[in-house]
């Protein structure tokens, strides 16, 4: 009844109700269950009656029987329905009968391995079965794995360790491969896009090493529900398998409530902060008995939230140790602590990234809060899911971030509600990643002539390819791996590159301190790059120094009034055009490519913890990073552009100060007073100019103000242009105002319609276009050799146009705001009006349903 109470009184509550978009009342239901299978031994069920388990639920009964017939299996049900049950029983059931049989279990974290590990020693404990349970991964110790090598029946790991610690010496594990009768991956619903393209490599690895030593092991797999759970296991199993989807677990009574924090300022568009928002339901959450957990989408976030809930909780009564963080970069030892706390009721608040996502056992949880939409309607079910996992009333509140994607969907909660839940790609074939994964599996086992790799296309001619590389050695049709270290070493499953950078704690006079945490390499110039602010377990560090070589960052700790947030510079280059829609003479074009995209980390600014105010900027002196991925581009007509500047679509002029005319007389005699565009010489009453090709503001978006005037003056930005060539120029710049605004929008509501995360994407905005010397926006795939995303938008483009204009028709603001186009300030002046009518010409043109080039 705490929940009921809770509910009515905040239905009660007039400041809370009205920024409430939707309120669901999701009825409670019962469980519907079988006796125990026949075929299932005996001992299995009389260990199940003991553990208080009297019947199985229909789902997991089903799953048991199908792999019991030897057929490979994927259970996708609901939050807590019970999944593990449905793999680990007739895995037991095999085991016990041949003393032979192994089993191989992949978790996509560590924590979650460790978590089921101990589910599973309760079963073998209570059965007494001479079956080694045993997990191996990064924090195995060296001493203890060749013990379990020669023992393991039941291997509990991860695939990163799959890939690089497993099959690349599966000469020491030859009695384990040869009994291998069962592989079992959880959490299906994460292997998706480039990291489960990856996964599905590795498998294609451990079923050839498998077959080599006589082994066919049988695959089951659990899932979150997902709208295309069986195409996505038979893309990454690459067999047949059959899906148990009816879910005959109980649920209690779930109030799912969408809230829309207070409007501030309609003019500037600015909300109340969903933070603060969230702090002030999770403390009455708090006083009122329930245990809660609270969702945020970066580490950042969840040290602020943890600092600030941490304090008022405090001037409240509560101990500050009532309220924990978890995320990613925490050690091992501190998550295991966190989970064991939660379960045992001491610790009342968690702030969580998705880390805790998973079906990790941390108890029955009361209430849910989600600092923003996660991303996809997959993800937002499970965070919602981790409350009420017992049969009690559970509560869950999304609370609207003000970015587009987040004012989409709590202005449109029937596309949450009404639809089912996103679909899970993998393309395992891409020509980079597979590459890389058939030179690993040369590695581990010679390719005889023929010889085929699961069942990817043109593996013999990629094979052919490496050997002409002299990547392998190739003889009479067999290849093999000729260098000195695996390759393996060299390929990340997750990221570009394959290590972390270590960040140290600094002691007094510079002595060097334990391990606080650990950052993936590609996010470390954004987290730990030196002057940054890093924040763990609620507890400030300053970043002192950051070996980009070695991988170490050094961190003092520091009492500061402001956190920090970086910024960088991308360029696209096109590589190659896929498909094009559009012919640029009169309409605009849509172009799915190939791209490499240079990043190179900027700048910082200190950010006012209590006003959230830029405080100053630093600089970022770390090498670029380069990235081949997929990309989709909207470039604009010359026409369009007109168009644009006839509505009065342009900017206004700026300011360069003092020693503008010394620069401009610098650059005219440069170009010998030459225009550069057309070669025109200054005339009569018509005198050449100079003009910029990326404008002052641009720069002052991402750099502190000095360095965003060099940036704007340096030459290879300035051009001598005549009249006629400058005023097309203005135009074009007027366009790329539009252009911003409308990237602003594209990045945050792409993911609606792709059902991705927005951090998988990235954007950049081009006045004048390398490929075209035109107006473009590019949308690119975030992770290298690209997850088949942004070019989907050259088909999805229809239906996103009218989404994004009707974002800024309806948005209150003036002149853009966070939840349009971006904040002002941040964006080009005008970008809102320059936005919506690019985009309402562009609706009005249709222009998207012109055959493709």
């Amino acid at each position: 009844m705490m929940i009921e109470t809770l509910a009515a009184a905040l239905r009660a509550d007039g400041n809370f109700i009205r920024n409430v978009t939707a309120w669901r009342t999701l009825s409670a239901r019962g469980a519907d269950t079988t006796a125990w299978p026949a075929d299932l031994d005996p001992r299995l069920a009389e260990v199940g009656h003991r553990l208080g388990i009297d019947a199985l639920y229909t789902h997991q009964t089903r799953a048991i029987v199908t792999a019991l017939r030897g057929e490979n299996v994927i259970l996708t049900t609901g939050t807590a329905s019970g999944k593990t049950l449905g793999y680990t029983l007739p895995l037991l059931n095999t085991l016990m009968r041949d003393p032979t049989a192994t089993a191989l279990l992949i978790f996509p974290t560590k924590a979650l391995a460790h978590d089921q590990i101990t589910a599973m020693e309760q079963w073998i404990g209570a059965l007494q079965a001479p079956l080694a349970l045993r997990p191996y991964d990064g924090d195995t110790p060296q001493r203890h794995r060749a013990a379990i090598r020669n023992e393991a029946r039941i291997l509990v790991t991860n695939p990163d360790m799959l890939h690089l610690g497993i099959l690349p010496h599966h000469t020491r594990w030859v009695r384990f491969f040869s009994g291998l009768r069962y592989i079992v991956l959880d959490e299906l619903h994460t292997y998706r896009g480039i990291f489960g393209s990856h996964v599905a490599n590795v498998l294609r690895r451990a079923r050839r090493v498998a077959r080599f030593y006589g082994a066919e092991p049988q695959f089951v797999s659990a899932s979150a529900t997902i709208a295309n759970a069986r195409e996505l296991v038979e893309a990454v199993w690459e067999d047949p398998v059959v899906a148990v989807e009816e879910d005959g677990a109980p649920y209690g009574q779930r109030h799912v409530i969408f809230y829309n924090p207070p409007l501030l300022n309609p003019d500037l568009g600015l909300r109340a902060s969903a933070a603060g928002e969230a702090i002030k339901l999770t403390l009455k959450l708090l006083q009122a008995g329930v245990q809660t957990i609270l969702f945020a989408r970066a580490r950042v976030t969840v040290e602020l939230l943890l600092r600030e809930l941490r304090a008022r909780a405090t001037d409240a009564g509560f101990a500050p140790d009532a309220i924990q963080g978890y995320r990613g970069g925490y050690l091992p030892q501190e998550r295991r602590a966190i989970e064991r706390d939660l379960r045992d009721g001491k610790t009342r608040v968690v702030v969580a990234t998705n880390a805790l996502e998973l079906g990790i056992d941390i108890g029955a949880l009361d209430a849910s809060i989600l600092v923003g939409y996660p991303g996809t309607i997959a993800a937002t079910r499970q965070q919602m899911g981790r409350a009420g996992r017992r049969a009690g009333a559970s509560l869950s509140v999304l609370v609207a971030t003000p970015s587009p994607l987040d004012q989409y969907l709590i202005s449109h909660p029937e596309y949450f509600f009404g639809r089912s839940p996103e679909e899970a790609r993998v393309n395992p074939d891409t020509l980079s990643l597979l590459a890389a994964h058939l030179t690993c599996a040369a590695f581990e086992l010679p390719f005889e002539p023929g010889a085929p790799f699961g069942k990817a296309q043109h593996a013999s001619a990629i094979l052919e390819a490496l050997s002409a590389e002299d990547v392998l050695h190739e003889r009479n049709g067999r290849f093999t791996w000729v260098g000195e270290a695996y390759p393996a070493q060299a390929l990340s499953l997750r990221s570009a590159t394959a290590d972390n950078v270590v960040i140290h704690a600094m002691l007094e006079r510079g002595a060097l301190g334990g391990v606080i945490g650990t950052v993936d390499r590609p996010s470390a110039p954004n987290l730990v790059h030196e002057g940054a602010v890093y924040l763990h377990g609620g507890e400030m560090y300053l970043i002192e120094a950051l070996d980009w070589e070695q991988g170490i960052a050094l961190a003092r700790p520091a009492t500061l009034d402001y956190y920090t947030i970086a910024s960088a510079s991308t360029q696209v280059e096109r590589l190659a055009v896929r498909r094009a829609i559009g012919d640029l003479k009169a309409t605009p074009q849509l172009t799915d490519e190939e791209v490499r995209v240079h990043t190179k980390p900027a700048a910082y600014r200190r950010v006012q913890q209590s006003t959230h105010e830029t405080l100053g900027w630093g600089e970022i002196d770390l090498p670029e990073q380069v990235m081949e991925t997929e990309a989709f581009r909207l470039t604009l007509p010359s026409t369009l552009v007109e168009d644009l500047a006839e509505a009065g679509v342009m900017l206004a002029p700026l300011d360069y100060g003092p020693a503008w005319p010394e620069i401009r007389k610098t650059i005219l005699a440069r170009d010998g007073q030459k225009c550069r565009v057309c070669g025109t010489t200054a005339q009569p009453g018509h005198p050449l100019d100079v003009h910029h090709l990326t404008g002052l503001r641009t720069f002052l978006a991402q750099y502190p103000r000095q360095e965003a005037l060099r940036l704007a003056h340096a030459p290879e930005n300035l051009l001598t242009v005549c009249p006629p060539c400058h005023r097309q120029l203005e135009r074009a710049r007027g366009a790329r105002t539009a252009l911003s605004g409308l990237s602003y929008l594209l990045r945050n509501l792409a993911p609606v319609f792709l059902m991705c995360d927005p951090g998988d994407l990235g954007t950049s905005v081009e006045a004048r276009d390398a490929e075209s010397a035109l107006p473009a926006i590019i949308v690119f795939d975030d992770v290298p050799g690209g997850a088949g995303l942004s070019p989907r938008l050259v088909d999805l483009w229809p239906r996103l146009v009218e989404a994004t204009l009707e974002r800024v028709q309806t948005c209150p603001c003036t002149d853009g705001c966070p939840s349009c186009v971006g904040p002002v300030g941040e964006s080009e002046p005008g970008a809102k009006s320059a936005a919506r009518q690019l985009l309402a010409q562009m609706v009005e043109d249709d222009f998207w349903k012109m055959p493709p080039l």
